[in-house]
């Protein structure tokens, strides 16, 4: 698939085999749809919060618009795979991964701006990059979610690169592989919570719950 090419190519490494040996076993399959639900949710609301602050940015608040409603769409789906097989949606932590990578933000402008966007686009990408990567071992139901995701969601990333690009004025690419190599790191290092986003799962005092 062109799309997920793409994709593995911005991201510049895998996720793990032994995330998606923990992700995939039915016993994880609460958290993890409930952590992927938050995901949707906290993605909807960075796109709305992006809207509140740069009023004054059509691109990016019609862009931001179309992809808070998708996120809240696929929020939905995601409750109601839970619901439909009896499995309870609740709060949990957030994991060091969105948290690691939202260090990186600069505090002035338009650094602050292009560099929420840069995070946001790698975000995106990895998520589909795991939707792709999971649902060879999902159920024939949750295969078929994950990849109709991955196609409706491939361009999210896209779109926040091309909107950083825009606002930096300015070649982007140096910034851009920074982030790259923070993310690679959150990825491929150790992790002792388990998250959709989470890096390599220890075995040894693995937290599942938040």
């Amino acid at each position: 698939m062109q799309a997920l090419d793409e994709i593995k190519v911005f991201l510049g490494c895998d996720t793990p085999q032994s995330w998606i040996e923990m992700a995939s076993d039915p016993v994880h399959l609460e958290l993890l749809l409930t952590d992927h639900a938050q995901c949707e949710k906290k993605a909807a609301s960075t796109a709305m919060s992006l809207m509140f602050r740069y009023v004054d940015n059509p691109i990016l608040l019609n862009k931001m618009s179309r992809l808070a409603r998708e996120e809240l769409i696929h929020f939905e789906q995601v409750l109601a795979i839970m619901q439909a097989r009896g499995l309870r949606y609740s709060n949990l932590s957030s994991s060091r991964y969105a948290g690691g990578l939202h260090q990186l933000v600069r505090k002035n402008e338009p650094g602050r701006l292009v560099d929420t966007l840069i995070v946001g686009a790698f975000i995106e990408a990895r998520s589909c990059e795991r939707f792709a990567a999971l649902a060879p071992f999902l159920d024939d139901e949750l295969a078929k979610f994950y990849r109709s995701l991955l196609r409706s969601e491939g361009r999210h990333y896209q779109d926040y690169i091309e909107l950083a690009q825009a606002v930096a004025k300015e070649d982007i690419s140096n910034r851009i592989e920074q982030v790259r190599q923070i993310e690679r790191t959150l990825i491929e290092s150790q992790d002792t919570e388990f998250r959709f986003h989470s890096g390599a799962p220890v075995n040894e005092g693995l937290q599942l719950v938040g």
